[in-house]
């Protein structure tokens, strides 16, 4: 495999993620999905990064985002688009999709993972061609995590894993190949990244849910310093828990519980950050922002939003800088582990 990250790569501090465009939580109807990706464009520091993945609403994300960048009449070389391989679009046979129930509304197709050399190089051809006139450069393995987490013992987790290693060997020809620019990868589960970045070159990783106010890691910290020395673009993504942290009950991607036990832990923690929010009148989604932009090594950040008029808000947030402080009033309160 190529050893080198890519030095041409060059990533704003705003990735724009494209969940919503594949109907998460809700069906957005096309108009406005449109006017999102038009708001990305006109709104974006430099060339706009479009993160999606083939998980996202079964494809639809991507196919959506193929539609609008065409209508928009956005020429290839204009943007770059992340597609996050490991899902494959099939035939929906059921009522609901048979992965993330309760999650994707309104989708006409059903997606099966298939991580594998052959499996990843479906994936890419399938994203493309659902991309229609546009084609992912940033390409990455997809929830490794959750493929290594349906292993039925220490023997079935090591071949599976092999599957994992064979996807970037598939990814590493098509970098070779010039068919795409940089092969990263992108997890729930910061640990499976740190085993993978072990034996796999990687130009860049994104890190999803694992890495925000509520929660970071000394641990996780330090490979984050380790991936930016050795020059690996680090993206922090989901820095609102899946939503839990701006209001939603959803924490990453799963109905909360305040009954159960860590339920309460997690609604206790979200009262006392707003309250403290509230007193030095800061947006919980601004605190979160500049939280998971600033910690040492992390190069970008990747947000979602299904409505036109938040992209520019986003963007905005990324560049407003909290009081010095906030940051120390939440040490000592206990809800930051430590004072960056």
């Amino acid at each position: 495999m190529d050893n080198a990250p890519s030095a041409s790569l060059s990533l704003p501090k705003v990735i724009f993620g494209t969940s919503g465009l594949g109907n998460l939580y809700q069906a957005v109807p096309y108009p406005e999905k449109k006017e999102i990706v038009r708001q990305c464009i006109l709104h974006s520091a430099g060339k706009p990064v479009f993160d999606s993945a083939g998980k996202y609403g079964a494809g639809l994300s991507l196919e959506v985002l193929g539609a609008c960048l065409a209508e928009l009449d956005i020429h290839p070389e204009d943007i770059l688009i992340s597609n996050k391989l490991g899902w494959l679009r099939t035939e929906l046979s059921g009522p609901e999709p048979s992965f993330e129930k309760g999650v994707w509304v309104d989708i006409k197709h059903d997606a099966v993972q298939k991580i594998s050399y052959q499996g990843i190089l479906e994936c890419f051809e399938q994203g493309n061609a659902l991309l229609g006139k546009y084609s992912a450069q940033l390409v990455s393995v997809h929830d490794p995590d959750e493929y290594l987490a349906t292993a039925s013992s220490k023997g079935h987790e090591d071949e599976l894993y092999q599957d994992i290693l064979d996807a970037y060997i598939a990814l590493a020809e098509l970098k070779k190949k010039g068919k795409v620019l940089a092969v990263g990868v992108g997890s729930k589960d910061w640990k499976v990244i740190r085993r993978i970045a072990a034996d796999v070159p990687l130009d860049w990783v994104m890190i999803a849910n694992s890495l925000t106010v509520l929660s970071h890691p000394q641990e996780l910290l330090d490979f984050i310093a380790l991936l930016a020395s050795q020059n690996v673009r680090v993206i922090n993504s989901a820095v609102f828990n899946g939503g839990f942290l701006t209001g939603s009950d959803y924490f990453n991607y799963q109905l909360a519980d305040p009954d159960s036990a860590s339920g309460r832990l997690l609604y206790d923690w979200r009262d006392r950050f707003y309250k403290l929010c509230l007193q030095y009148n800061i947006q919980p989604a601004e605190a979160c922002v500049d939280f998971g932009l600033h910690i040492p090594g992390v190069e970008s950040i990747a947000m979602n939003t299904t409505r036109p008029e938040k992209v520019q808000v986003n963007i905005a947030m990324a560049n407003q800088q909290i009081p010095e402080a906030f940051w120390k009033a939440m040490q000592e309160e206990g809800l930051i582990n430590s004072y960056r």
